[in-house]
C-alpha cells in the first residue's frame, strides 16, 4: 500500500518538489493509520481532509513527536477526522526535523509553506487556523510568532484567523529560559538550536486573532509554565485566550484520554470555537 493510499486523504501534496510520496517519509508500520508514527522525513507532504459539509475554514494540523517522529495518527489524523466533522478542511503536516541535513529552521519552514498552500487552495475562504499539540504546539506558536531575520525564508505567510495549541514547549527548552536546572542540550544540536532561536513568547506578532490553550498541570515532560507564558504572550500581543489547565493528564493526551476531566477539552473548544464565531 502507498502512503498516499494508507492516509486516506482527499488531498495529498508534496511541499517542495513534484516527486512521487513513496520514500518520502518512513512510517514505523502500515496497519493502523490511528496509531502510525513517522520516523524519518525527507521530503515533506501536506494531507488534507474535506468535510461532508465545509463551513469554509481550513486549518493546519502540526504534530507532536519532539522534533524526532511524528505522532502522525494520534496527533494528526485523528484530530482531522474531528475537525473535519465541525465542517473544517483539515490538512495534516509530514515535515521534515531539525538535524544536520535540514537544519534547525526545516520544520518551520515546512509549517510556512503548507499554509500558502492551504490558502492557495481556495478552500479557507472564511478563515484559516492551526492547530498544535506537543513539539507541534511549538511549532504552532513558531507560526505566530517573528520569523528570525537569519534565517532563509524572506516570504509572507497567510494571516492566521484562530489557533489551538495544547501542551507544547513554548521556551523552557530553549537556554537560559527551563525550568529544569542544568538541563543538558537537545540532540541533535539543531533541534536545541530551533528552540533557542524560536521563542514565540517573546516574539510574537501583534494580533487579535482568539487562541485556544489546554495543558496538563503535572505534565512530566513539558512543565505548565509553557502554557503561561504562550497566553500571557498572546494576551499583550492584543488577542484573546481561552486557557485551561486540567490538573492531572499525562503529556500527549490528545483526543483518546478516557475517563479524566481532559477527555473533555475538546468540548470545550468547540464551545469557545463557537462563542468566537469560528464555528
Amino acid at each position: 500500500m502507498s502512503s498516499v493510499t494508507f492516509f486516506g486523504a482527499d488531498i495529498a501534496q508534496p511541499l517542495w518538489d513534484d516527486e512521487p510520496c513513496e520514500g518520502a517519509f518512513q512510517l514505523d508500520q502500515t496497519t493502523n493509520l490511528d496509531t502510525t508514527v513517522v520516523k524519518q522525513v525527507s521530503r515533506p507532504w501536506l494531507f488534507g481532509y474535506k468535510p461532508a459539509k465545509s463551513n469554509g475554514r481550513a486549518i493546519l494540523i502540526l504534530a507532536g513527536g519532539g522534533y524526532i517522529e511524528l505522532m502522525a495518527g494520534k496527533e494528526g489524523v485523528i484530530v482531522a477526522r474531528w475537525l473535519t466533522s465541525l465542517g473544517f478542511n483539515a490538512y495534516v503536516l509530514i515535515h521534515r526535523f531539525p538535524n544536520r541535513e535540514t537544519g534547525s529552521h526545516a520544520p518551520v519552514d515546512d509549517a510556512r509553506k503548507a499554509l500558502c498552500m492551504i490558502k492557495e487552495g481556495g478552500l479557507a475562504s472564511n478563515g484559516l487556523g492551526i492547530c498544535g499539540l506537543s513539539s507541534g504546539g511549538h511549532l504552532g506558536a513558531a507560526l505566530l510568532a517573528d520569523y528570525p531575520t537569519e534565517w532563509p525564508s524572506k516570504d509572507s505567510i497567510p494571516t492566521i484567523d484562530f489557533a489551538i495549541i495544547g501542551y507544547g514547549p513554548i521556551s523552557t527548552n530553549a537556554v537560559g529560559r527551563q525550568i529544569i536546572a542544568n538541563k543538558p542540550p537537545l540532540e541533535p544540536p539543531e533541534k536545541q538550536k530551533l528552540y533557542d532561536t524560536v521563542q514565540p513568547d517573546v516574539q510574537m506578532i501583534k494580533s487579535d486573532r482568539p487562541t485556544f490553550i489546554v495543558y496538563s498541570g503535572n505534565d512530566p515532560i513539558v512543565p505548565v509554565v509553557n502554557a503561561y507564558r504562550l497566553a500571557e504572550a498572546i494576551t499583550q500581543a492584543g488577542g484573546s485566550v481561552e486557557l485551561h489547565v486540567f490538573a492531572d493528564a499525562p503529556h500527549g493526551f490528545a483526543l483518546d484520554t478516557n475517563d479524566l476531566p481532559v477527555s473533555k477539552w475538546p468540548e470545550m473548544c468547540e464551545a469557545w470555537m463557537k462563542q468566537n464565531h469560528i464555528l
